[in-house]
């Protein structure tokens, strides 16, 4: 039997060393949060490349994977802990405008976007441009954030990150995994059906206090689209 098990270990040897594996590279860790909410936290590790479970009440994050994954992901964290009068809240304003070749309902654009929406014009010439709702949300940083608008006519506007945060010096406020969304109903009361539609990106960074375009999705055909026009500003 000891024979058999002996065998068993130097056929398991080559295997191990061709697919590279080091059981010393593999390590696993607890990192415990003073400030900072543990959730919010883990959601800004996913592309670190390291297993991650969350104890809100304990405010404990276990981290496992390559040693030298979980040790940038142990230093991302303690740059996030930090005490809450040193965190920052980042106010932001979404404007969900529609530019169209017909009559569309909406409000006038108002005139803090009028130097934004004659950018737009010149890009696409549509015969009219209309603001179809505005959403205003706080989020604290490095934390997640969004809102919902219900219109009239059951439309719907939705608007979420996963994450906001202050970059360098705080003049550039990073936005990740940005989505916009508008619902549509469609046909009659007795059946009603829905589209949606929206803009989603990755990441998005713009200057604080800037009038960002985010993006632009089809509404109803090539004749109408939707554009996010974004505002981000550090709370005073």
């Amino acid at each position: 039997m000891k024979r058999l098990i002996l065998a068993l270990a130097v056929i398991a040897m080559p295997t191990l060393a061709q697919v590279g594996q080091d059981p010393s590279e593999h390590i696993q860790k607890l990192v415990t949060l003073k400030y900072a909410d543990p959730q919010s936290v883990a959601g800004l590790l996913h592309d670190f490349g390291v297993e991650l479970r969350v104890d809100n009440r304990m405010k404990v994050i276990a981290l496992s994977g390559n040693r030298n994954r979980v040790t940038t992901a142990e230093d991302a964290i303690k740059q996030l802990d930090i005490p809450a009068a040193a965190q920052k809240d980042i106010d932001l304003t979404v404007y969900f405008v529609v530019g169209s070749d017909m009559t569309n309902t909406g409000s006038p654009i108002p005139k803090e976007l009028d130097s934004t929406v004659a950018t737009l014009k010149g890009a696409f010439p549509f015969k009219n441009y209309v603001m179809l709702d505005v959403l205003s949300l706080r989020s604290r940083s490095g934390a997640s954030a969004d809102a919902s608008g219900q219109l009239t006519a059951g439309r719907l506007t939705t608007f979420r990150v996963r994450s906001a945060s202050l970059d360098g010096d705080g003049g550039m406020i990073r936005l990740d995994n940005l989505h916009a969304g508008l619902r549509v109903p469609i046909g009659t009361a007795e059946k009603t059906q829905y589209i949606d539609t929206g803009i989603s990106t990755d990441v998005v960074d713009v200057k604080e206090g800037q009038k960002l375009v985010v993006g632009r999705s089809s509404l109803n055909g090539p004749d109408t689209a939707l554009f996010l026009v974004l505002i981000a500003k550090v709370a005073q």
